[in-house]
């Protein structure tokens, strides 16, 4: 049962989970939220349909009804779920895994994400005890709904005036092909937004250049003023400069100040991912921005910006969160209110460069990433070592630690699937990062042979 982690149900399918346990996960579900009907869609991988098969024989046989919505994005699941008054959904996706993944995100009412402590973990404890699944007396229906058209209306009332902006999109034959032409419209340039389950191009994760690389050049190629670019269920979304640079997904929590704080007078709670830059919330506050931290992972963002009543929220993972779409992340309505900003400035003679360049303090390592098995106590003697030998300005002890001091800052953390740690610094400095970071490689391989 190794696909049920933090956040969702994740894995390799047919070896971490199969056709029985999408059964079982949906004879389940009904009891576990106490709902007799659920909402369902699914991305367009080539094992979703026997996925959704099972899954809705399971909810049925359990007495619930299916309400599908047949191919979706993630967010398009959440925006049925909280708008329709759904107490249970199931996106069937692997979000940014490569094709041979699959897997389920499970929301409750108000779209509201299952996580393993909040019910994942309990079906999963059903299913290895071999807890029965008799059919109920009562067998359910499943309903085709179509919510395409209002999702699309919802989206279209946030888009500005990109006349004046050149765009270049990758939609990584992923599911934001089912909305971007209808949004943008024909005049930006599009690669890969055919619908392939297979992702014939590159794998439809972001973050790792190599996947980024079809886009920088056509960026370049078209004289495009931003590269647009979503993973594979379009809850992510990322962005390119006009010199074909890579923007680091956290600096647009910035970017969207300009949008809720200042053009909306929005002024409150920001919420940034704990690997987040400094510079984030440091460039906000001057527009009433008041920044706070959390843990990694919609399973807990979404939450934590529900219970602050924050205004928006974004991770390093290119994860936006919007009290406007009822605490959820969506790439796409993301992707909007980035390019509303980015073509303000352009009208301002403000380049996307230069937008960022002005957020960009630090030097930052990216998160690295060092296999060993003693992750507490690596963890704890990176800590120990540094707050001995310096006054830190802050401490924070959630999803591993972040130790701030005066010219830098780092977060370690453990891995929830892998044995590895992962480690992110920035510095005020290339040199003072990089002494820190190898400092760090030494106490971790010294004291705990990390590769």
């Amino acid at each position: 049962m190794g696909a049920f982690h933090a956040y969702d149900i994740r894995g390799v399918y047919n070896v971490d989970f199969d056709k029985e346990t999408a059964y079982k996960v949906g004879y389940f579900l009904p009891e576990l939220l106490s709902v007799d009907k659920v909402l369902v869609g699914r991305d367009c991988r080539t094992s979703s349909d026997e996925i959704h098969e099972y899954l809705l024989k399971g909810i049925t046989d359990a007495g619930a009804d299916v309400h599908d919505i047949g191919l979706s994005t993630t967010p398009m699941v959440y925006f049925g779920t909280a708008r329709y008054g759904f107490r249970a959904s199931v996106q069937i996706t692997a979000s940014h895994n490569p094709a041979e993944y699959n897997g389920m995100k499970v929301s409750r009412e108000n779209a509201l994400p299952v996580g393993f402590d909040t019910g994942l973990g309990q079906i999963q404890e059903w299913i290895e005890s071999g807890r029965p699944c008799p059919p109920s007396d009562t067998k359910g229906k499943v309903v085709s709904m179509d919510i395409r058209a209002d999702y699309l209306d919802f989206l279209r009332g946030y888009k500005g005036d990109y006349s004046g902006l050149r765009i270049a999109f990758d939609v990584s034959n992923g599911m934001a092909s089912l909305f971007v032409r209808d949004i943008f419209g024909d005049a930006p340039s599009y690669i890969y937004e055919e619908l392939d389950g297979r992702f014939p191009n590159h794998e439809p994760n972001p973050l790792v250049q190599k996947n980024v690389a079809d886009l920088k050049k056509l960026v370049l190629e078209t004289g495009a003023d931003v590269g647009v670019i979503y993973d594979g269920d379009a809850d992510r979304v990322m962005f390119v400069d006009e010199n074909g640079r890579f923007i680091s997904p956290d600096l647009m929590i910035a970017v969207l100040g300009h949008y809720f704080l200042e053009e909306r007078g929005e002024k409150g709670i920001v919420l940034q991912d704990i690997r987040s830059s400094k510079a984030v919330g440091e460039y906000l506050a001057p527009m009433g921005g008041e920044m706070r931290t959390w843990k990694v992972g919609r399973a807990f963002a979404a939450h934590k910006l529900r219970e602050l009543d924050g205004v928006y929220g974004g991770e390093l993972a290119g994860h936006y969160y919007f009290r406007d779409f009822f605490y959820s992340d969506s790439g796409i309505l993301a992707s909007i209110l980035i390019l509303n900003v980015i073509s303000g400035m352009k009208a301002k003679g403000i380049r996307l460069s230069q937008l960022i360049s002005g957020i960009e303090k630090y030097r930052n390592s990216g998160e690295i990433n060092f296999r060993l098995e003693d992750k507490k106590g690596a963890m704890d003697a990176v800590r120990d070592y540094f707050m001995k030998s310096e006054e830190s300005t802050a401490y924070m002890d959630f999803d591993g630690y972040r130790v701030e001091f005066p010219q830098w800052w780092f977060n370690i953390r453990p891995s929830n699937t892998e044995p590895y740690l992962r480690f992110i610094c920035e510095a005020s400095s290339e040199e003072l990062l990089q002494e820190k970071v190898a400092k760090v490689r030494e106490i971790l391989k010294e004291q705990f042979g990390a590769e």
